[in-house]
């Protein structure tokens, strides 16, 4: 049989060589002979014509009637051609490298010609394109050659640019074509058809994107798919952590830290472009991923300055005093500092040193109470004990007895909330 190997496989593209028959073909009408014009009969009965007997032998020999089938197109020809490529020449049929004819050399009566122009294809094979010719007829034929080297082969459908699915093929000669779109199959009942109409007739659309493969069914019909293909960017976002860091400073007390700088958590935008086919992910692709909000670290200052230690007084007055101050100080609310110091925020101070509790102890066991004394500084105002120990009140009264004599400066970090 004639045909072509094909790069893609070693397959040969054979051809169905059709009988008079199998398609459309135009025998009992008269022809227009295509070099002079004038309609001839297809039997030619000019023996009547010629008065010589010689003359009319001569006429025999020379004259035959043939049959030309191009690409399923069959009708009977009359001719005085002696060769076959000169009565494809008279026919206007051109053949290429790539196309099949049935014979060469001679011409005879009564012979059959068969012309098949090769088409070229894009098939899948595992996923992978390929472009190949065919001088099949249809789809359906294409597709039986093709299986001897895959089965599950398919062909590509292309898009015109009016975005209608076109194959250069009918689907089959006969029979009915099966379509799936959309998660359903229709059929068509005439596989004898293009592509493009078989889905326009089924009212089948198709979106710029979408693919249609041509295949066969488990039954053996010819079976188009439709692919419903998005694409779209999608855009999500992802918290970014902030980092905490310790610096130290001499302007706080040893003891002591505080959150100078709040932590806040970034953003990070990623868009990516994700294809679906009939609504399940076939692929992702990321187009951007960026930092769209810096994080801010988290920053803790802690305290490197020793904290000053109040001598005590010594003469016998301040003895006295402090004697005195002992005694009160199980009551605390006798103690009276005077002077500014009654003026000023306490609460705030307190809050800010010890969050407003009398009981608590710095993490190294050297800072008391609310306002933070030391063991000796308390003592140097008159407390007796642990600061941690006496009444919210006295705690008050000896912090006003040193900011009295000290100032503000005993609590550099949190001395200013005295103010407020």
């Amino acid at each position: 049989m004639p045909g072509h190997l094909d790069g893609w496989s070693p397959v040969q593209f054979t051809t169905r060589i059709l009988g008079p028959s199998s398609r459309k073909r135009s025998t009992d009408a008269p022809q227009e002979d295509r070099r002079s014009g004038r309609r001839a009969l297809p039997i030619v009965a000019g023996a009547a014509v010629l008065v010589l007997a010689g003359g009319t032998a001569a006429y025999a020999g020379v004259h035959k009637t043939v049959t030309l089938d191009v690409d399923g197109q069959v009708r009977d020809v009359s001719t005085f051609t002696g060769s076959v490529d000169q009565l494809l020449a008279d026919q206007g049929v051109k053949v290429g490298a790539r196309d099949d004819v049935s014979a060469t050399g001679g011409l005879r009566e009564g012979q059959d010609v068969v012309v098949r122009h090769a088409h070229q294809i894009t098939v899948a094979s595992d996923g992978v394109h390929h472009d190949v010719w065919t001088t099949a007829l249809t789809a359906d034929e294409a597709l039986d050659t093709l299986a001897a080297r895959d089965k599950n082969v398919t062909l590509v459908a292309s898009r015109s640019s009016a975005g209608r699915a076109e194959l250069p093929l009918d689907l089959a000669l006969h029979g009915s074509v099966d379509v799936v779109a959309d998660g359903e199959t229709k059929n068509a009942p005439d596989a004898d058809a293009s592509l493009g109409d078989v889905l326009g007739d089924l009212d089948i659309t198709l979106a710029p994107l979408d693919r249609v493969s041509v295949g066969q069914s488990d039954e053996g019909r010819v079976q188009v798919v439709v692919n419903r293909v998005a694409v779209e960017e999608k855009t999500s976002h992802k918290k970014v952590g902030y980092d905490k860091k310790t610096v130290k400073s001499d302007d706080s007390y040893v003891g002591t830290s505080t959150v100078t700088t709040e932590g806040k958590k970034g953003e990070r935008t990623i868009v990516k472009r994700v294809t679906t086919v009939d609504g399940k992910v076939t692929d992702t692709v990321k187009l951007s991923d960026k930092v769209t909000k810096k994080a801010v670290d988290q920053v803790t200052t802690v305290g490197t300055k020793e904290r000053p230690v109040v001598k005590k007084e010594t003469t016998s007055t301040s003895s006295s005093k402090s004697s005195s101050s002992s005694k009160s100080s199980s009551t605390g609310s006798k103690i009276k500092a005077g002077g500014k110091a009654d003026s000023l925020n306490w609460a705030a101070l307190a809050k800010c040193e010890s969050g407003g509790n009398p009981h608590i102890v710095s993490s190294n066991g050297l800072y008391h109470g609310l306002y933070q004394f030391s063991v000796g500084t308390w003592h140097a105002v008159g407390g007796a004990g642990l600061p941690s120990n006496a009444s919210s009140s006295e705690q008050t009264a000896r912090a006003k007895m040193l900011y009295n004599r000290s100032g503000a400066g005993q609590w550099p970090v949190c001395g200013k909330n005295l103010f407020r």
